[in-house]
């Protein structure tokens, strides 16, 4: 952004020091008061009102308004290209015309205005310790140059009547003008779902993916575990990003998140969060003792976690009394509280910014999409996920679908008739094992889930539920995984044209019926196990 020169009008307590004052915390503008350049220019004058305004007035005589551009042009000499200059305060038109004739269309008068009323309760309740002030509001209007400044509305670029807005919304009011907002909807979101029942290793990919984004945000609970590869072993994340240890992006759990608050500390301290990086909204739910023991007979029902998410959000939307725990009444969670939607706008101003979003489970397993009721407690699809983290639609560049070359789903509960759900085309490990040259107890200790370490079911590649989540998420990219399930041959490929035939064959078709490209094609659990296509 260029240069921006904010010329502040407006009668004494219309609200311009408060306007400019939010423009400095707001948006990092350099604020420069009328009243201190006069002191640079008569050291000796004194500071109150009444010396100030006639300082001011004798300048204005003797150089036709053109003082305030020419202090401001040694101020504004130091400044980076590209500051945001807020001036409070110009009293008179010519100074307005000097400024413009010194700095062209850098230049944006605002006005600000109030009732006499308003104005004179403002007054009264002032407080300032920097001048002195007048004794009352009417001794204020005795000054000629005083009485004449609602005139300069006429002349302003942006005029806001304060009596009918609050200071936030003056502050937005006039931001837009001014285009600090950022022009149009900038398409600066990636986002990363799994296209079947979870486990679809999309902690890896993400992690592999992170380093390019500046801020990383996560959805869902703590009954997710992505699991990330280290050189001493695997990182499992339940609650914070997947690439929040190989990356410095900053991290951020939105309104939608339910967090199990112990998990979420512990996650912090393992990796030292600090907490300017780490943003948790307010609204996130706390999930409790109580939670997690009504979610048992889930747990032995369907194969849930039993982590005590349905729980929590049911209660979230049963208990309206003030009852539910939230992120912001949480004392261990107080330093990373802040709204995520302020903090997530203020870094998509720059379309240079670029940020991720991590889904979590699979797009089968939605409250809403998946075959009920063996589904989660939340809907797991791209507008799920948008929604959870308070991202608009309209902010999504690309949707990358990472998926199985054998989906899977939790183990079955014990007892008959009792199922995990259903799944097309179950396969034994033992035929996994011998139909791609893996060790059958390699499979097994890689087929236990990330959260409750139960073993998993796998079945045959489901086209029609792979056609599904295309529709449900129309992803711009599909990741495809466990590529050593076709062939462990796989595992040692490091290139595209390494793959085996077979391999190659299943990735076309694949392309074929997501009209989408297989960008990224996992080979193994190894820090060079991403095979990278992207164009992107």
């Amino acid at each position: 952004m260029a240069r921006i020169i904010v010329l502040l009008s407006g009668s004494v307590a219309s609200g311009k020091s408060t306007l400019g004052n939010q423009l400095v915390s707001d948006f990092g503008a350099i604020l420069i008061k009328t009243w201190q350049l006069l002191t640079e220019i008569d050291p000796n004058v004194s500071r109150d009102r009444e010396s100030l305004q006639n300082l001011g007035e004798k300048l204005d005589q003797e150089t036709g308004g053109r003082w305030v551009s020419e202090a401001l042009g040694k101020s504004v000499s130091r400044l980076a290209d590209d500051a945001i200059i807020a001036v409070d305060s110009v009293r008179i038109l010519a100074q307005i015309d000097c400024v413009r004739k010194g700095f062209g269309s850098k230049v944006v008068h605002v006005h600000l205005e109030a009732t006499e009323e308003d104005r004179s309760k403002r007054y009264a309740g002032r407080k300032r310790k920097d001048i002195k002030e007048l004794e009352t509001y009417a001794e204020v209007l005795k000054n000629a140059t005083e009485r004449d400044v609602p005139s300069l509305r006429e002349k302003a670029d942006i005029v806001i009547d304060t009596t009918r807005s609050d200071e936030r919304d003056v502050l937005i009011r006039a931001a837009s003008h001014l285009g600090l907002y950022g022009r149009g909807c900038h398409k600066v979101v990636d986002v990363l779902v799994g296209g079947q029942y979870g486990s679809e290793g999309k902690g890896q990919v993400a992690a592999y993916l992170s380093k390019e984004y500046d801020v990383l945000v996560r959805v869902g609970g703590p009954n997710a575990g992505h699991k990330v590869y280290k050189s001493d072993g695997e990182d499992t994340f339940h609650i914070l990003p997947s690439g929040s240890r190989v990356s410095t992006a900053e991290l951020m759990l939105g309104p939608g998140a339910v967090i199990d608050v112990e998990t979420l500390l512990k996650e912090i301290n393992a990796l030292q969060i600090e907490p300017e990086r780490l943003t948790v909204d307010p609204y996130a739910i706390i999930i409790t003792d109580e939670d997690k023991a009504v979610e048992t007979r889930l747990v032995e029902e369907i194969g849930s976690t039993g982590q005590g998410v349905g729980a929590a959000t049911s209660r979230r939307i049963m208990q309206r009394d003030g009852s539910v725990r939230l992120a912001k009444d949480t004392k261990e969670l107080e330093p990373y509280v802040r709204p995520a939607w302020i903090r997530l706008e203020e870094k998509m101003r720059d379309p240079r910014v670029r940020v991720f979003l991590e889904g979590t489970q699979g797009t089968a397993l939605s409250l809403y999409h998946g075959p009920y009721p063996h589904v989660t407690s939340r809907d797991t699809t791209v507008s799920g996920c948008l929604a959870e983290a308070g991202i608009s639609p309209g902010h999504v560049r690309r949707t990358i679908m990472v998926t199985r070359t054998l989906p899977i789903r939790v183990e079955s509960p014990k007892g008959k008739g009792k199922t995990s759900g259903p799944m097309k085309q179950e396969l034994t490990y033992r035929q996994v094992a011998d139909r791609c040259h893996l060790a059958e107890v390699d499979i097994r200790k890689t087929e236990l889930t990330s959260t409750t370490h139960k073993p998993r079911r796998l079945g045959e590649f489901d086209w029609e539920l792979f056609r599904k989540s295309v529709f449900l998420n129309s992803p711009t990219d599909v990741a495809l995984t466990f590529v050593d399930y076709i062939d462990a041959v796989n595992r040692n490929a490091r290139r595209f044209d390494q793959l085996t035939p077979e391999t190659l064959r299943f990735i076309e078709e694949i392309e074929q019926v997501a009209n989408a490209p297989v960008s990224l094609i996992s080979t193994r659990f190894h820090y060079r196990s991403i095979i990278d296509r992207r164009n992107w």
